[in-house]
C-alpha cells in the first residue's frame, strides 16, 4: 500500500470489511470528478457512471478500463471486486439487476475511495465597445466557448453610470459588452477578430446611425499580450489599406447597465440593425 491507512480504513481495504450502508461519504455525491483507490490512488471510477442504486454505497456502472479485477468471493456466491494495482478491496459486483443499460452495479464501499473533482475551467474575460451594445453582445455570445455576455458601460469618469448619463455623452464611458469566455475552446484573437468583422471600425464618431461618444469603437485590454494581438490584427487592417479607429485602452471598470438592455435582441426576436457580420482578415481589401 502507497498511503497510510486509518484502522477502519484498514479493515475495509486490507481485511475485506464492509462500512455500514448510507454510512459513507460518496454515497450520495453528485459531483462531476474521479474516485480513486484510496490505498495507492489509482483511477478507478468515473461520475459520469456512477447512479443511484439506493443501496446505502456508491454504485457504479462501469470502471475505468483495467482498473478494477474481479474475483469469486469468499462465500461462493458474490463477485469480490479490488483495484488492479493494490489488490485492496473494493466491495462486490452484481449483474442482472436492471439499474441502468449497463445492467451491472459495482457496490463500492466510500472508505475505500478518494473522490477527486474535475477542475473547473479557467475562465477569462475580454471587454469589447463597439457601438450600441446590443449588437455587440448579439454576435459575442454566439461563440463557442463564451459562457457569458454582460451589456454596460466603461472608460468613463462618473460613478454607476446609467443609460441616461451616457447618453448625454457628458460621462466619458462607451456602451461596451463583457465577454466571459473559456480559452480552452476560444482564443483571445478569435474574439478580437469577430469584433473587427461586426461593425465599422473605420468610422470614428460612432456606429452607423448612432453618433456620439458612447458609441465609439474601443477594445479594453487586461495586460501586454492582449494589447500585442490587438496591435498585430489593426496593423494587418492598416496593410489591408483600411483607416482603424479603434482604440486600444487599459481595462477600467465595468459598470453592468440596466435589466431591460441584456440580451435585447433575444428577447426581441430581433437581430441587429447596425452590426453585421462580413469577412475581414479572410480576403484582402
Amino acid at each position: 500500500m502507497n498511503k497510510p491507512l486509518t484502522p477502519f480504513e484498514q479493515r475495509v481495504l486490507l481485511h475485506k470489511g464492509t462500512e455500514p450502508p448510507h454510512s459513507g461519504l460518496y454515497s450520495g455525491l453528485k459531483a462531476a470528478g474521479t474516485y480513486h483507490c484510496k490505498a495507492c490512488d489509482a483511477p478507478l471510477y468515473r461520475s459520469s457512471d456512477k447512479f443511484d442504486s439506493h443501496c446505502g454505497w456508491p454504485s457504479f456502472d462501469q470502471e475505468i478500463e483495467g482498473a478494477v479485477t474481479r474475483i469469486p468471493d469468499a462465500d461462493g456466491s458474490r463477485t469480490e471486486i479490488i483495484c488492479t494495482r493494490c489488490k485492496g478491496h473494493l466491495g462486490h459486483v452484481f449483474e442482472g439487476e436492471g439499474f441502468t443499460p449497463k445492467d451491472t452495479r459495482h457496490c463500492v464501499n466510500s472508505v475505500s475511495l478518494r473522490f477527486s473533482a474535475n477542475a473547473v475551467p479557467q475562465q477569462k474575460t475580454a471587454m469589447f465597445a463597439s457601438g450600441c451594445f446590443w449588437g455587440t453582445e448579439y454576435f459575442m455570445a454566439r461563440i463557442p466557448g463564451v459562457s457569458k455576455t454582460t451589456v454596460g458601460y466603461a472608460g468613463g469618469h462618473l460613478e454607476s453610470p446609467d443609460y441616461e448619463s451616457v447618453c448625454s455623452g457628458k460621462t466619458g464611458h462607451v456602451e461596451c459588452v463583457e465577454v466571459i469566455y473559456d480559452p480552452t475552446k476560444v482564443n483571445y484573437e478569435t474574439l478580437c477578430k469577430l469584433f473587427f468583422e461586426t461593425h465599422d471600425f473605420t468610422q470614428a464618431d460612432g456606429q452607423g446611425p448612432d453618433i456620439g461618444s458612447q458609441y465609439l469603437s474601443r477594445v479594453f485590454c487586461e495586460n501586454a499580450e492582449e494589447r500585442r494581438i490587438l496591435s498585430t490584427l489593426i496593423e494587418q487592417l492598416k496593410q489591408m489599406g483600411y483607416s482603424v479607429a479603434t482604440e486600444i485602452l487599459d481595462a477600467s471598470k465595468f459598470w453592468p447597465a440596466e435589466e431591460y438592455h441584456h440580451q435585447y435582441y433575444e428577447r426581441q426576436g430581433k437581430t441587429p440593425y447596425c452590426h453585421a457580420y462580413r469577412s475581414v482578415f479572410d480576403r484582402k481589401k
